[in-house]
């Protein structure tokens, strides 16, 4: 058995299809799961509550975490941290090995543009800050050789089934898509990567069948030479068939727009993602695995065309 916590979100829906190659059970496991294929097993439960937690991993072989939690810095405070504490200890328990889906967000800033394994773990963000420091508390736990666990970073995805969820869908596919400008934060001129959802989550089930794969950070495939910000504009407007016009949103705009609208509140102390190359490096993985992203201008075009089928265009 190999579970998803989180299962209904974009990226597990994508693991959930991956992983029919590596087992004929796995359980979804979210507030209210939806089959992805015709033999998952499905579990609701709140994986802030511990006894529902380690309801939800038990017999599982593999348990992977891909929860989305709402993105407010005061509900990533008191829930990540109790969240993963129940997951390792549920694993712990049940002698499950885990797999973390994780971001990029403890990076230090100042070496964005070129962002490997390797690269020096400094938060400039308070979501940076949860995010390094649930990192840490599986990472202890492997060097206490209490737990097998990996981490699976990934940057900015794209991709299908993202319409609420994708920066490149809010931003430039919706607006574009309905006759208004695109917005991008901050300057256009820089680099910005961004993973496949299906490449994510093909690699991360890939990981988790991996006996040599475990107790690493591994970056997930994603296609090198990014676009800048106006060229992934542009080639969003082709596909689209429509004038790539667009405005920058500079950081004090950010600011001021907080004070009356939530969410870019919570998305201003990121803007350093946008003022400078932000260039992610997967070629570890793809040496190890022989395996090569998705180019962009081939996701560009299953994004908008999954766009349009839904009828949102």
């Amino acid at each position: 058995m190999q579970t998803i916590l989180g299962s209904g979100g974009a990226i597990g829906k994508e693991l959930a299809g991956a992983l029919q190659s590596y087992t004929e059970k796995v359980r979804l496991v979210s507030r209210s799961p939806r089959k992805v294929n015709p033999g998952d097993e499905l579990m609701p439960a709140d994986l802030l509550n511990p006894d529902q937690t380690r309801r939800a991993v038990k017999g599982s072989d593999v348990v992977y975490v891909t929860v989305g939690l709402p993105y407010r810095t005061k509900v990533w405070e008191e829930s990540w941290p109790r969240l993963m504490s129940n997951v390792i200890s549920a694993c712990k328990e049940h002698n499950c090995r885990l797999v973390f889906f994780d971001n990029v967000y403890m990076y230090d800033p100042d070496k964005l543009n070129k962002m490997t394994e390797e690269t020096p773990v400094n938060p400039s963000s308070n979501k940076g800050r949860i995010r390094t420091a649930i990192v840490r508390m599986i990472m202890d736990e492997v060097e206490r050789g209490e737990l097998q666990a990996l981490i699976a970073r990934s940057a900015d995805f794209y991709g299908p089934g993202l319409q609420a969820t994708s920066v490149l869908s809010e931003v430039v596919i919706k607006p574009l898509s309905s006759g208004r400008r695109a917005m991008w934060m901050g300057p256009v001129n820089y680099k910005h990567s961004f993973t496949y959802t299906r490449d994510a989550g093909n690699a991360t089930a890939l990981l988790g069948n991996t006996p040599d794969a475990w107790n690493q950070v591994w970056h997930l495939p994603t296609a090198s030479n990014p676009y800048t910000g106006r060229e992934w504009i542009e080639i969003i407007a082709r596909e689209l068939g429509v004038e790539p016009k667009y405005f920058s949103v500079p950081k004090w705009m950010m600011k001021v727009s907080g004070l009356f609208v939530p969410l870019m509140k919570e998305l201003e102390e990121m803007m350093y993602q946008y003022d400078r190359d932000y260039v992610f490096d997967s070629s570890r993985f793809e040496r190890r695995f022989g395996i090569l992203p998705t180019p962009y201008h081939e996701g560009v075009k299953e994004a908008v065309r999954d766009y349009k089928a839904l009828g949102q265009y």
